[in-house]
């Protein structure tokens, strides 16, 4: 049920005299006021927003930092200022007054676990704000008629303003008995876990703004890392949970209704495809596959070369090439990374776009690799090569996950502060920990399409016969495998090698949230690799996006501001292109 904080009446009297009657006003019976909201309605609808902010905070930033396609030619041409207008509209005028209307209700009457985790959803929008638009309203937002034009408040403020909201919401859920909520998509109302978010999320922004506060951001660090209550086990990550249902409401995981439907859908990033194809090769050139491939992403073709001739939009020829013949016009590339793919990630048919590739569309649908089982609960790549275009029936239905915040996640970052800031922890371990982890999660995905994973069949390449998870899982061998190369790639790189596998791994690991993968490419400018924009004059990276053009034209205080500016915990140290 949706409720309005505050209740502006704005009567326009028109004088008149009659009979000397009296007005006897009454309050309106169907205006939901504090005393008849129902806090389950609002607390469900908190959390319905938090995720509808989440898809509208992570997809611009996923798609400039490689994780998605960036569809057209320059960072200019592709965002706009309306990209923003739904994180706008789900913050302001839907969450944080819910939340206000819900902590009235909740607070007096002792409600810990609903009141501090609706602290917490406000605390990780607030964030999500600032990383993608800087400067935002906050102390003056929210109060009506009274404030018409609140001003922006600096993104450093706005960061305090949330990790002030995470400590009061870890005081109120510590030691309570408060009932939980009727439903709960993150914790099932453990207040323990919303704890452990709280304090991670804390960690998260420590880590975020360490290029202008090293120091501070090291001392946090190291205080939470001593305290032990971080999101450390799969348990207590920090997802929100998608349904099966296809309608009446829709509840799947919306990358699944893109691609598994009867549209196109989305082109996947060549760049992102590739890093898990052939991004690591060992010292005879063979490319090292990542176990996680084949849960990321599925495959409708057994290959991407010698394909019909009008599927491709390769822009620079007619066909795609190999790495070794890319033509003359991206050599830009080599001077990046000469294994760079081009027009797609691999000939096995890895079928994606290359990053700013603005090509009108040709009929390559039943050609193009689609989401796969992890964490869009779609189909795991088992060398079908069909069509998942079929009304949403294959895979796991859409049953993925938004992953907010893993434990793998976690590892990672504390990783890279270990390598940057000089904190306490082990990077290298935590490198491996935060691998396994990753890995771990995934393939524990198996158990949302299990009809897939005990399927029968005859492996073409082999002649051998089993199951699907028999043929195709990557087994315990295969994973240690994997993570020794990268650990002995670790051992032999210098310090920047070294932080470059880390975030390498951290970004990899990311796949489904683009606004940290957004974050880390502006802290740190890594992956070293990053595919350039494939026309050479791609103009400048952004470093934040435009503020929302609803916000803009009905705020007198607001101004409008440029791409290249950056956000205030990002000191423009890093490479970013």
């Amino acid at each position: 049920m949706k409720f309005i904080n505050k209740l502006f009446l704005l009567a326009l009297i028109v004088g008149f005299v009659a009979c000397d009657a009296e007005l006897d006003l009454q309050d309106n019976p169907n205006q939901v006021t504090p005393e008849n909201a129902s806090v389950n309605d609002l607390y469900n609808n908190i959390q319905l927003t938090l995720g509808n902010a989440y898809v509208s905070a992570e997809q611009s930033g996923g798609a400039f930092a490689r994780m998605y396609h960036m569809g057209d030619f320059t960072y200019m041409a592709s965002t706009s200022n309306t990209a923003f207008n739904g994180l706008w509209f789900n913050a302001y005028s839907n969450m944080f007054p819910d939340i206000e209307a819900l902590l009235a209700i909740t607070e007096p009457a002792g409600f810990d676990i609903h009141s501090g985790s609706a602290k917490i959803m406000k605390a990780y929008v607030l964030m999500a704000l600032v990383d993608n638009l800087g400067n935002v309203p906050l102390s003056e937002a929210g109060q009506g008629t009274d404030i018409i034009s609140p001003k922006a408040d600096n993104g450093a403020d706005v960061y305090a303003a949330a990790v002030a909201l995470l400590d009061d919401a870890i005081a109120d859920l510590t030691g309570t008995s408060a009932g939980a909520p009727a439903f709960d998509n993150f914790y099932g109302g453990d207040a323990a876990k919303w704890i452990t978010a709280a304090n991670t999320l804390k960690l998260r922004a420590a880590v975020t703004t360490r290029l202008v506060d090293p120091s501070g951001s090291a001392a946090t660090i190291n205080a939470l890392v001593a305290a032990g209550d971080l999101i450390d086990t799969e348990s207590e990550d920090f997802q929100a949970n998608m349904g099966s249902q296809r309608n009446n409401p829709n509840s799947r995981h919306f990358q699944y209704n893109n691609h598994y439907e009867q549209g196109d859908g989305d082109y996947l990033n060549n760049y992102y495809m590739w890093l898990f194809r052939a991004g690591y090769t060992t010292e005879e050139g063979n490319p090292v596959v990542d176990p996680r491939i084949r849960y990321y992403f599925y495959r409708q073709s057994d290959k991407s070369f010698d394909l019909d001739g009008t599927i491709y939009s390769c822009h620079f020829s007619a066909l795609p090439t190999t790495a070794e013949n890319k033509p003359a016009q991206v050599s830009h590339f080599d001077a990046i990374d000469p294994r760079l793919p081009y027009c797609v990630a691999w000939e096995d048919g890895y079928f994606g776009r290359d990053h700013g590739n603005g090509e009108g569309i040709p009929p390559d649908g039943p050609v193009r690799t689609h989401y796969g089982l992890y964490p869009s609960g779609g189909l795991f790549d088992h060398n079908e090569f069909t069509d998942s275009r079929n009304l949403g029936t294959d895979g796991a239905l859409g049953q993925g996950i938004f992953p907010m915040m893993l434990s793998s996640f976690v590892d990672f970052m504390r990783a890279e502060a270990a390598l940057t800031i000089n904190t306490n922890d082990d990077a290298r371990a935590l490198l491996e920990s935060g691998l396994r982890k990753s890995i771990a999660k995934v393939q524990g995905f198996k158990s949302r399409d299990a009809a897939t994973f005990g399927k029968q069949l005859d492996d073409p390449r082999t002649g051998i016969s089993g199951s699907v998870e028999d043929l195709f899982a990557p087994t315990a061998e295969d994973v240690d495998g994997f993570i020794d190369f990268v650990l002995a790639q670790y051992d032999a790189a210098d310090a920047t090698g070294k932080l470059n596998i880390v975030m390498t791994e951290y970004y990899k690991a990311l796949w489904g949230n683009g606004l940290e993968a957004y974050n880390m490419y502006r802290r740190t400018g890594m992956p070293n690799n990053m595919q350039p924009t494939l026309e050479p004059a791609g103009g400048d990276f952004a470093t934040s996006f435009f503020l929302p053009i609803v916000h803009v034209n009905r705020n007198g205080n607001a101004t409008q501001k440029e791409l290249t500016e950056r956000v205030f915990w990002d000191d423009g140290s890093a490479n970013v292109y």
